[in-house]
């Protein structure tokens, strides 16, 4: 690259200082503030070269290089061959040190530097590591995805889809994904939001004109983290939108992790192509924590949670009692604690089944139809999307038949909410299975003995 020629230089700096005051002073207007303070405003001119008129323009990192001449390098192009003062071609580069070509001085522009590392936002919250995030049969494949995502290697895959029911620790990978990100790459990028902000920001944005700076702050990540991605179900524009975020994310390298509810294939009115990116990298589940799972974390609480001790006996209590979920399950011992640390009371067996009756008999009640459905499949030895099929030989209809009997009876599920659940049937199907069943009971003993055993295991 030649730099300024001898004699010339002062009037060369002069004419594209005045330039360049004047094309941001226009990009600035035709971009808006907000775009242009993030990517154009730091911004700095480098060399020039007479012979083939073409202009460096500098930016602290390769990825701001590349992002600016992907989004704006056109317009540059055009500002300056406008300017009329012999420059033809711009291109971006990230500044060199100190020993590099001079950077000319800029007219009204404060000195750029390089950006300081960015902290993680606000909302990601500091308990939630991955040091505090205890693994077991039911977690294990998800925790070590998101470790591999998390880390200084570039992942084999990329977006990560982790799901489960609610409260079961997606959100805490989440976090912990971030965390950890970031304490090795603490300048890339981190976005978290839940799929409602992110449908609820990208509204905004178009009413207020400014889908170019969401869409530049999203496409800016290194690292996007969606949460609980179900709910832009049916929301076209915002799909259409989340959609072209994640195809140039995962084109450019970034990491992306989305959670949900429910595996990809079984997310409705979402658009068939965001299942497909989605289902594209590594799809984990969380299921619900079973009894050693549970156990071990209340383990892991009690070694931190100091007086009043937490006897063996209600640590047991609380495993077999709170089956729900792992966040009401942290709840429940966390009240008993603070109770006891309060009034100064012990914590003993009768303590806490007083303290917490009804969020055992909320537990009793809290079965859901794809846990009957897991459950009854584990147990009649056919693989769980049969209870959604079409297939009506006996060895699949039968179990799916108990699996129905088992939801009208131990869920509040409607019959046609249970009808659709399984694979979409009518609700005269569902009534006609659990008339099936009550007759094979008084009927039949080994379906009655299958409907006990069951009943058993999913009651805890």
């Amino acid at each position: 690259m030649a730099g300024w020629q001898d004699g010339e230089g002062s009037q060369a700096d002069s004419s594209l200082q005045a330039a360049w005051a004047g094309i941001r002073a226009g990009l600035r207007r035709d971009i808006g503030a907000r775009m242009f303070d993030q990517w154009l405003k730091p911004v700095r001119l480098g060399d020039y070269c007479p012979e083939s008129q073409t202009l460096d323009l500098l930016v602290a990192t390769d990825f701001s290089a590349n992002f600016v001449s992907g989004q704006f390098g056109d317009r540059l192009r055009m500002a300056w061959r406008a300017a009329n003062i012999g420059v033809r071609e711009v291109r971006l580069h990230r500044a060199p040190d100190a020993t590099g070509p001079r950077l000319l001085e800029v007219v009204h522009v404060e000195p750029t530097v390089a950006p300081a590392p960015q902290p993680i936002a606000s909302n990601f919250l500091p308990r939630h590591g991955f040091a505090d995030f205890v693994t077991g049969d039911s977690n294990r494949l998800a925790c070590s995805a998101a470790l591999a995502m998390a880390g200084e290697a570039e992942p084999r895959f990329s977006p990560l889809f982790i799901h489960g029911g609610t409260g079961q620790g997606k959100t805490h990978l989440l976090h912990a994904i971030a965390r950890a990100f970031s304490d090795h790459a603490p300048a890339a990028p981190v976005l978290y939001m839940s799929a409602e902000r992110f449908m609820m920001e990208f509204v905004n944005a178009m009413r207020a004109n400014e889908t170019m700076a969401f869409k530049a702050r999203l496409r800016a990540a290194r690292l996007l983290l969606i949460d609980d991605i179900q709910f832009i179900a049916g929301k076209g524009s915002t799909q259409e939108e989340f959609l072209h975020t994640i195809n140039y994310l995962i084109d450019s390298g970034a990491r992306i992790v989305v959670t949900a509810d429910r595996p990809p294939q079984r997310l409705e009115s979402i658009d068939a192509r965001i299942l497909s990116r989605l289902a594209g990298g590594l799809v984990a589940d969380i299921l619900p924590a079973d009894l050693d799972l549970r156990l071990a974390i209340l383990e892991a609480k009690r070694a931190v949670a100091g007086d009043p001790p937490v006897p063996d006996a209600v640590i047991d209590f609380l495993a077999r009692s709170i089956r729900s979920n792992v966040r009401e399950l942290e709840g429940a011992f966390n009240k008993l604690v603070a109770y006891g640390q309060l009034t100064g009371r012990a914590i003993d067996l009768d303590f806490a089944q007083g303290m917490l009756a009804d969020a055992v008999r909320a537990n009793a009640r809290r079965i859901t139809v794809d846990e009957i459905q897991k459950v009854c499949a584990a147990h009649y030895k056919i693989d769980a999307s049969e209870m959604r099929s079409k297939r009506r030989a006996r060895a699949v209809a039968r179990p799916r038949q108990v699996a129905m009997y088992l939801a009208k009876k131990m869920t509040p599920r409607s019959l046609p909410e249970i009808g659709r659940i399984f694979g979409g049937r009518d609700h005269s199907t569902v009534i006609h299975a659990v008339r099936t069943i009550e007759g094979l009971r008084e009927s039949n003993p080994d379906i009655d003995a299958d409907v006990r055993a069951l009943l058993r295991q999913l009651e805890g």
